[in-house]
């Protein structure tokens, strides 16, 4: 890889290992609806600058014929329901429970490949399904597998269903063929709107701090915005893309250790090892991918 793709690479492991720290915080002064509007309003007005630094026309990226029912539905999926689902198991669970539960995502992904997709499956990717189960068990019981007493039944089924969430999302944004900051301008601009509705139904807009507005742009920048710019750059960059995607695999550990430093949060064992086993099962399905590559 060149060095510039690997800064950019590193960069944007560095910045999404932040994020689940910043959700922990800002939750604390906002809830999770309000934290879900003001950081993906954050993340629109990115991608909608770069798209009109490009010359672009924003309004035919968001309202075209063509693709208004694509950004329409993504958009609901993708930052509505995901994030929604999201932040609201942060608020429930410790972050060191919820950021590794939410990385079962590739494996979702996997997945709905096999169903969408019509990809094979193989014995990499049942493997590599079985230690990812095993590791959220492992997790959502603190490590008292065998009495299968669940500390947060909630709160955990909340940190899954936004992989499963995401994984939808992932899968049906591969068949949309446009550039991906259109898509995600497109998405987040739809989620927005849902965001502000559900607010002004159901919720309010005030909040208690400017500060924790300050956490809300934070994540709207890097963990919904420039940071996925940083990673697309980096991958364009390489030239071996799945070696270079195995540093994502870096974020859940380094994610933990800004937990323990920052939150305080007394890191358990079996968060550890559930995380371990997450990310030993998604590297198992791209072994092959990798050695290909």
């Amino acid at each position: 890889m060149k060095k510039s793709g690997l800064r950019y690479a590193l960069s944007a492991v560095f910045l999404w290992s932040t994020v689940a720290t910043a959700f922990k915080l800002t939750l604390e002064g906002m809830n999770y609806a309000q934290l879900l509007f003001y950081s993906s309003l954050t993340s629109t007005l990115i991608f909608a600058s770069l798209i009109f630094i490009r010359r672009k026309s924003i309004g035919e990226t968001l309202f075209s014929k063509k693709y208004i029912k694509n950004n329409i539905a993504l958009g609901f999926l993708n930052p509505f329901l995901y994030y929604l689902v999201l932040f609201k198991a942060y608020s429930l669970l410790p972050a060191q429970e919820a950021q590794p539960l939410n990385y079962t995502w590739p494996i979702i992904i996997s997945i709905f490949a096999v169903i969408f997709l019509k990809n094979k499956i193989n014995f990499r990717i049942i493997l590599g399904l079985i230690m990812a189960f095993t590791g959220v068990i492992v997790i959502a019981t603190r490590g008292n597998i065998l009495s299968l007493h669940f500390h947060n039944l909630f709160g955990v089924s909340l940190a899954l269903g936004s992989s499963l969430l995401w994984g939808l999302f992932w899968t049906f944004n591969l068949l949309d063929s446009r550039k991906e900051d259109e898509k995600l301008l497109g998405s987040f601009f739809f989620g927005t709107i849902y965001t502000f509705i559900y607010l002004a139904a159901f919720g309010s807009f005030a909040i208690s701090s400017y500060k924790y507005l300050l956490g809300a742009v934070y994540i709207g920048f890097f963990e919904m915005g420039i940071t996925f710019i940083l990673w697309l750059n980096a991958l364009r960059l390489s030239d071996n893309k799945a070696r270079t995607a195995t540093l994502a695999y870096l974020s859940p550990f380094i994610s933990l250790l800004f937990i323990w430093l920052i939150l305080g949060e007394k890191l358990l064992l079996s968060s550890i090892a559930g995380l371990i086993l997450i990310v030993s099962g998604i590297i198992i399905q791209r072994l092959n991918d990798s050695i290909r590559s």
